[in-house]
């Protein structure tokens, strides 16, 4: 057992820090240690160089502990959180049966504590950025924002820009000029501010006419920010773009000239050759969504495929469990059973494939990549103090394998976001997490009784029994 304490960490100045190892790009760099200033790393290297550089901090020692870059979830919906409990089992498509409903019976109050609750939950499964494909709450996108600050989380903030209603085939009168005219005050809204970056998003391709597709991947682009659209996640949604355009989805997007480093294609798990070739070829970036594909998907995106081809991804969690190191096991996990298996891919990308892409590539996907999701001298100080003494990880030849396959979020001991930290043991800094939970419960079993959710399975429990009572 280490001996480290909440207060040698939870300090306004500048932080020199020594722990066993520094996870680095390269792999995991023992003896270095890094200093923590103004937000950012301001220095990475052997332990002796950097105490020596710096020679009026004292050093915080962090014996038994990695020091490793925050997670990125590449694809959320924050204001989802009070229906986690209702997506297990469910069929594809479950937006239009449960989180459109369930969005729309939020206010204020219980939006922002939906938001507030996804994000601390992510926080505790270690992740320092989430990417939020925005809300459908009847709600200001500021009352997200409001959330993730509060939590102390950074967040990429989608603005839905759709201009097509339900199953409209053209837009309403003036709702594409509505549409654009949103679109770039969010975009403006939140310039310089430390933890939350604007994105534009579009639930769907057919959501939105092929003009506001065109104009927010320009808009995006030009703002150095992205656009977050599902793309190709189930069987009838590329059905009805096959009957609507001759396209699939992803071509659709390209033919209208919406593909681009600019866009994250959230999902993409149904890809031709053809469609993999576009990805690769135009830069665009792809969420790889796992635990999602698992629980409501109709197919496992080709992410090993991916990564030998160079294509930009991250992963994401959809909202089903804010886990990082879960998250990458179910990454390389899928990618197994999906794949490997048929081919004798032992291998499926390897340990450090799935921390890089879960990381580094996330950052990259949703636009950051020159911000943070590296430990790396000049970027911002988000990153994680993970207990390696632990029966899990204790015995390790291989770090980046075992914190895929034997990493968890009970072996996290802190959270730094913006060189502050957030998380201590599981519990948040600042604020009272668990009364927060409790407040949190309350309103969840208002807005879900509220909200017209259409399950196709009853719970487990009641299941069970009337599978025995037969």
């Amino acid at each position: 057992m280490n001996q480290l304490t909440r207060d040698l960490l939870d300090s306004p100045g500048p932080l020199l820090l020594v722990p066993d190892a520094v996870l680095l790009p390269e792999g995991p760099a023992d003896g270095y240690a890094v200093v923590v200033a103004d937000g950012s790393f301001r220095a990475v290297g052997p332990a002796a160089e950097v105490a020596r550089t710096h020679p009026g901090l004292d050093a915080v020692t962090l014996p038994g502990h990695l020091l490793m870059p925050g997670f990125v979830d590449a694809h959320h919906h924050l204001t989802q959180s009070f229906g986690s409990a209702l997506a297990f089992g469910e069929p594809s498509e479950i937006f239009r049966r449960v989180w459109v409903p369930l969005e729309g019976a939020l206010d204020e109050e219980s939006a922002h504590a939906a938001a507030k609750l996804a994000a601390l939950e992510a926080l505790r499964g270690g992740f320092t950025t989430v990417t939020d494909a925005g809300t459908r709450a009847d709600v200001d996108a500021d009352v997200v924002a409001s959330a993730a600050r509060d939590a102390g989380i950074r967040c990429v903030l989608g603005l839905v820009c759709n201009d097509v209603a339900g199953d409209a085939a053209t837009a309403a009168e003036d709702s594409t000029a509505a549409a654009l005219e949103s679109a770039e005050k969010h975009l403006a809204r939140y310039d310089g501010d430390p933890l939350i970056h604007a994105s534009l998003a579009v639930s769907i391709p057919e959501a939105a006419t092929s003009t506001t597709l065109h104009r927010t991947a320009r808009l995006a682009e030009e703002a150095g920010a992205i656009v977050q659209i599902h793309v190709n996640e189930h069987l009838a949604g590329v059905e009805r773009s096959l009957v609507r355009h001759g396209l699939r989805p992803l071509e659709h997007l390209h033919s209208i000239g919406a593909l681009g480093p600019q866009l994250l294609a959230a999902h993409a798990t149904l890809l031709t050759p053809r469609e993999l070739t576009l990805l690769a070829d135009t830069g665009t970036a792809v969420s790889y969504n796992p635990v999602a594909s698992a629980w409501k998907g109709n197919a496992v995106a080709p992410a090993t495929a991916m990564a030998e081809r160079g294509i930009r991804f991250g992963l994401g969690t959809d909202g089903t469990r804010g886990d990082g190191f879960r998250l990458a096991d179910a990454a390389e996990f899928a990618q197994r059973i999906a794949y490997g298996l048929a081919t004798g891919d032992s291998s499926c990308g390897a340990g450090w494939t799935w921390l890089e892409h879960a990381t580094a590539g996330g950052a990259d996907a949703v636009g950051l990549g020159a911000r943070t999701g590296t430990v790396a001298e000049g970027l911002a100080a988000d990153f994680l103090l993970v207990d390696i003494t632990t029966p899990e990880l204790a015995l390790s030849r291989d770090v980046p394998w075992e914190l895929v396959r034997r990493g968890n979020r009970d072996q996290i001991t802190a959270v730094f976001v913006a060189g502050e930290l957030r998380l201590w043991r599981g519990l948040p800094t600042g604020w009272d997490g668990p009364a927060f939970v409790r407040q949190a419960a309350e309103l969840a079993r208002a807005a879900v009784e509220k909200a017209p959710i259409t399950r196709v399975h009853p719970t487990s429990t009641a299941a069970r029994q009337g599978s025995t009572a037969r």
